[in-house]
């Protein structure tokens, strides 16, 4: 069932349950008040010298393959930044590793919840299951290509996995529902095509050109998830879908 409306309960978080505890807190605070001048400069400090300390989120190796060792030599990678192609593509790999694994969860939420009318059906989501399990194997057949090491953790793939660590923990969640799922799948899929559009302009800076439809048509399967996920919400939420991709005057 759809939480259109979110359930009236007895929750204890704000400050309004407890009114006369809430006030003799307020008191003790305002008698033992700590004044500060601070205006966030000194953790910024703070941050920065921990910043210069720190190592970087990672590195790009190079070629593992003397393959890929003699292409990059040749300069048959033609763009000025192939370990940046190598980089994105890490990260497209990793980002649809998770997105695999978000519709593996998003599918046991059709199978055993309450639907919607609007709503996904089981052959809709392992359609897209399976479309994200293909994408992840398209960027490790292109990292092999170019002579890399799927199995490397870029750093552009390590700061995507850390971003979507919490889009996981969200739908993996015993508490949400399918609707809720959805949500966070808005999330990975705005970033997903965001992801892939970068991906084709370091492709064709690169030269790539046998390349170029398959990454066209992971873009093409990306738009088509993004609209599918968006209808289904706005249809969990009783509304029209108001969005055409323009910002209206």
């Amino acid at each position: 069932m759809a939480t259109t409306n979110a359930e009236v309960g007895f929750n204890r978080t704000g400050i309004e349950t407890a009114r006369n505890n809430a006030n003799a807190m307020l008191e003790a605070a305002e008698e033992f008040r700590v004044d500060s001048e601070s205006d966030g400069e000194s953790i910024a400090l703070v941050r920065d010298l921990y910043a210069r300390e720190a190592d970087p989120m990672g590195s790009v190796p190079p070629p593992a393959t003397v393959g890929g060792t003699v292409k990059a030599l040749a300069g048959l990678l033609t763009g000025a930044r192939p370990q940046q192609l190598l980089d994105k593509l890490g990260e497209r790999l990793a980002f649809e590793r998770t997105g695999t694994r978000l519709y593996e969860v998003i599918r046991g939420k059709v199978q055993h919840q309450a639907g919607f009318a609007g709503g996904p059906t089981l052959d809709e989501i392992e359609r897209i299951l399976l479309q994200e399990y293909a994408h992840f194997r398209l960027a490790e057949d292109l990292i092999r290509r170019l002579g890399g090491d799927p199995t490397v953790v870029t750093p552009s793939a390590n700061l995507h996995g850390t971003m979507t660590a919490g889009i996981v923990a969200v739908a993996v969640d015993p508490r949400t529902t399918l609707e809720q799922c959805l949500e966070a799948a808005l999330l990975a899929e705005l970033a997903d095509n965001e992801g892939w559009e970068t991906l084709l302009e370091f492709v064709i800076e690169a030269g790539e050109s046998e390349v170029i439809e398959y990454v066209r048509k992971a873009i093409s399967d990306e738009a088509d998830h993004l609209a599918h996920v968006r209808r289904w919400l706005a249809a969990a939420q009783n509304r029209d879908q108001m969005f055409t991709g323009e910002i209206a005057p």
